[in-house]
């Protein structure tokens, strides 16, 4: 690639609505560094109000930091694979649904479907991880998923271990550097860390 060429990324986000703004705030740090970010939401996200704010909120907040329209529909996200239009994918927030699709092979989203037409092309898949069941229904689909080919994970852990015993949350403020590393086929490390009580 070119050295005046911009490394491109697409950043998926779905509905794990309480790390949103988490993960908006990570997607505003890529650009300033100066990464060609398209935004990807899940049908979900891109329709669901809630108490942690509208969707038509995290939509204009999307396209304002990337200046590109919110990718939501299956059919603009398949030319990722055939037309190799992204170097990396993030998924930031990966819900446990979204996970046990991957892990599955399913690709009835614009999120799970960019991730496999993306993958086609051996190229890196950065998950963000938020979920309330990673250790317990979904265990086996984030062990699926560690142990698959260019799939990488930002470094999680237990949220509120006593409160939400089965929940895993990455640190999001980890993501540039996860970012960096998944470019050079490196998983970031330590991977489980101390994010919560």
């Amino acid at each position: 690639m070119p050295e005046n060429t911009k490394i491109r990324i697409g950043f998926g986000l779905c509905g794990s609505f309480c790390t949103l703004s988490k993960a908006m705030e990570q997607m505003r740090q890529l650009v300033v560094q100066g990464y060609d970010v398209t935004p990807i939401m899940s049908e979900n996200t891109y329709r669901t109000n809630t108490r942690f704010g509208t969707a038509q909120s995290f939509i204009d907040q999307a396209e304002q930091v990337t200046q590109k329209p919110v990718l939501h529909f299956i059919e603009q996200v398949e030319p990722f694979g055939p037309r190799k239009l992204l170097d990396l994918l993030i998924i930031a927030p990966c819900t446990g649904n979204t996970l046990a699709k991957l892990a599955n092979g399913v690709s009835d989203t614009p999120i799970t479907l960019a991730a496999k037409a993306h993958l086609r092309n051996e190229r890196p898949v950065l998950i963000a991880l938020s979920s309330n069941d990673a250790l317990s229904q979904n265990a086996k689909n984030l062990g699926v998923l560690l142990n698959s080919k260019n799939i990488f994970f930002v470094p999680f852990g237990q949220d509120d271990a006593l409160k939400k015993p089965t929940s895993l949350v990455a640190c999001f403020n980890q993501i540039p550097e996860a970012v960096s590393l998944a470019l050079q086929v490196i998983q970031m490390q330590p991977m489980l860390v101390q994010t919560g009580g």
